[in-house]
């Protein structure tokens, strides 16, 4: 009966064995992805910042407040990609100037990689766009190494490149700064007089923008738990000359949400561990000592019975 057990202790232990690696290379591969049912709301603040306020038709300084909300499409989340939707609103508190500013981004991404996936209507304002890069997430196992990573604002991808090693509320991240190159990105009109230009009537300008992104990256999980965006937009006429600022700000994201944020990259990369180390690792060695169990039972001899008149 011993060797019975043993053989099938060994089978088991076999199993074990083979299913561990499996699970770290595999199956751990297919289970960590980003949610189809994503919701979240992030908040940055930009203190002392410059716009040109088209109602008031001239620059005002104050204290903006931005709003971005992020949303699964689950219906259209399908096989490797999931497609979020991302609403931001910017308002002057200072000034109280509610929604001075508002932004629609469509996109689809890779779950498993975190870049681009050009489907499902991938708009930027209802316009289409031709994604590229990471969109919202950097992998999972982050590098340090140089990522393309898509900029809404321009709809282009630009170089984030690896910047050192940081902490965030305690929390070890990567650092990546991405600079985003004099770009025009709407046309506008104003009354030539504001701008400054001695003519009749009303006028053309270009609005340009270039700034420098900075991201704090958890790198098991790829989530960013904090970002800055030092935004330098101005409107030019068409010769060039630069007339007025269009947003001049640092914003960043509030110690709130970066809390959540780094909460959330805790959570996220406690899972990964658990899936990609401990279950492994724990069934190896139950495997190993099932194995070993077998074995002992295996080769062990059964006890001699005693025969009658024996002493």
């Amino acid at each position: 009966m011993g060797r019975v057990v043993g053989i099938v202790l060994l089978g088991i232990g076999a199993f074990l064995l083979v299913l561990a690696p499996l699970v770290r290379f595999q199956v751990a591969e297919k289970l960590i992805a980003a949610p189809a049912d994503q919701y979240g709301i992030t908040k940055l603040s930009a203190d002392n910042a410059e716009y040109f306020s088209a109602g008031d038709l001239k620059v005002l300084t104050g204290t903006l407040d931005i709003t971005v909300t992020t949303r699964g499409d689950v219906a259209e989340s399908k096989d490797d990609k999931v497609v979020w939707d991302q609403f931001t609103s910017v308002s002057d508190v200072t000034n109280n100037r509610p929604e001075i500013s508002m932004t629609e981004f469509r996109s689809a991404f890779n779950k498993y990689t975190g870049t681009a996936v050009n489907c499902c209507g991938a708009s930027i304002d209802k316009q289409p766009v031709k994604l590229e890069g990471q969109i919202f997430l950097f992998p999972f196992g982050a590098e340090k190494k140089t990522y393309k990573v898509f900029n809404s604002s321009t709809g282009a991808a630009y170089d984030a490149t690896f910047d050192g090693e940081d902490t965030v509320n305690g929390l070890p991240v990567y650092r990546y700064v991405q600079q985003v190159p004099s770009t025009k990105t709407d046309t506008v009109t104003a009354p030539a007089s504001v701008m400054g230009i001695n003519e009749a009537g009303d006028v053309q300008l270009g609005r340009w923008y270039d700034g420098t992104i900075t991201y704090w990256v958890e790198p098991v999980s790829g989530v960013p738990v904090k970002q800055q965006q030092r935004r330098h937009e101005v409107l030019k006429t068409q010769d060039g000359v630069e007339r007025k600022p269009a947003l001049i700000a640092t914003a960043t994201y509030t110690p709130q949400s970066t809390d959540d944020l780094v909460k959330k990259a805790i959570e996220s990369k406690d899972q990964i561990g658990l899936i990609k180390t401990t279950v492994p690792l724990v069934l190896l060695v139950v495997g190993l000592l099932v194995i070993a169990g077998g074995a002992f039972l295996g080769v062990r001899r059964p006890a001699r019975r005693g025969s009658v008149g024996e002493s």
